[in-house]
């Protein structure tokens, strides 16, 4: 069983890219690439990796490090809402999920709970992000929660749905602000793949995640493919502390068991040398799970027309254009 550990201010220590290495930006996605990518870093030094290009599995890009106190992290977000405990939290002030596709609903957590991710923070991102590319001010302070979670926001492309930036943090943030921040880093400095631009808007899929449960566990075979995100800290050949995460999709996703997703996260995290079972005994695991939603901006557009001015939008919407 595992041991639960409190997420709050206080836990800049969960830092880490979902599947990159603890430093203050890091990356969380399996890139392009061989089983064998890696990705290293340590501390607060700049490193690599990502957490779910497309199929890749195992090239890296470098992050830059970020200034500030809040450690960042690239990471995968893929459509779908993945797993999901959820917290106490109320629905959102003023959310209605009329006229949303079903996978945009808020669904439940584990134990029936309602979920605190909702369909309006993908919208609330697709506000931050047109403001900005198209010179606005930003939306006012919108209506749901303003509770702290570790999050994720990820960017999407096209009908194949490409990987186009995923930016995070493990130290919660209020969601108010925590997602008006991810929102640019993600879309704009993303190491990984150049800022966006308007054009690219129209084809864009938009993901937030709210991470909760974190539990440290005993066995690093303690946790669930497809349910469990994972984050190992480990030492190196030369007796340096690394870390690595994947948020709860990506193994799945990947078509990965335990051990070859272990062994991916170990790569990722710089570890060279042959990987032997006993030295998989020695990694220290914590698992975690997720809330998820996912937003195209189709989606986005329609919901808009329903409620222009929710969030402060004085502009007109723009046009939808459909896919190229």
């Amino acid at each position: 069983m595992g041991r639960k550990r409190c997420v709050g201010a206080d836990c800049s220590k969960m830092a880490a890219g979902c599947c990159g290495v603890k430093k203050q930006k890091l990356s969380g996605s399996p890139g392009s690439g061989g089983p064998g990518g890696v990705g290293a870093g340590s501390g607060a030094l700049t490193g690599t990796g990502h957490c779910g290009s497309d199929l890749g599995i195992g090239s890296s890009a470098t992050v830059a490090a970020a200034a500030g106190s809040v450690s960042r992290a690239n990471g995968l977000g893929e459509p779908g809402a993945v797993g999901g405990t959820s917290t106490l939290s109320p629905a959102p002030a003023g959310y209605s999920s009329s006229g949303l596709s079903p996978s945009l609903s808020p669904g439940s957590g584990s134990g029936g709970r309602k979920m605190v991710v909702s369909a309006e923070m993908c919208c609330f991102c697709f506000d931050v992000l047109y403001c900005h590319l198209y010179g606005y001010q930003p939306p006012r302070t919108p209506r749901f929660t303003n509770d702290p979670y570790p999050l994720f926001v990820t960017w999407k492309i096209g009908r194949d749905k490409r990987l186009r930036g995923c930016i995070g943090t493990f130290s919660a943030m209020n969601l108010h602000s925590g997602l008006r921040e991810y929102t640019l880093t993600s879309a704009l400095k993303d190491s990984r793949f150049p800022p966006m631009t308007r054009d690219e808007l129209p084809r864009l899929f938009c993901s937030v995640s709210l991470l909760t449960n974190f539990e440290d566990v005993g066995d690093y075979l303690d946790w669930e493919v497809g349910v469990h995100g994972i984050r190992i800290e480990f030492f190196n050949e030369k007796g340096s502390k690394r870390t690595a995460t994947y948020l709860p999709e990506v193994a799945k996703e990947q078509g990965w068991d335990h051990i070859q997703t272990i062994d991916s996260l170990l790569r990722k995290g710089g570890y060279k040398a042959p990987i032997t079972n006993d030295f998989r005994k020695t990694i220290k695991l914590t698992r975690y799970r997720s809330e998820k939603m996912t937003m195209a901006y189709a989606e986005y557009i329609a919901h808009r027309q329903h409620h222009h001015y929710q969030n402060g939008i004085g502009h007109p919407l723009p046009p939808y254009n459909h896919y190229s």
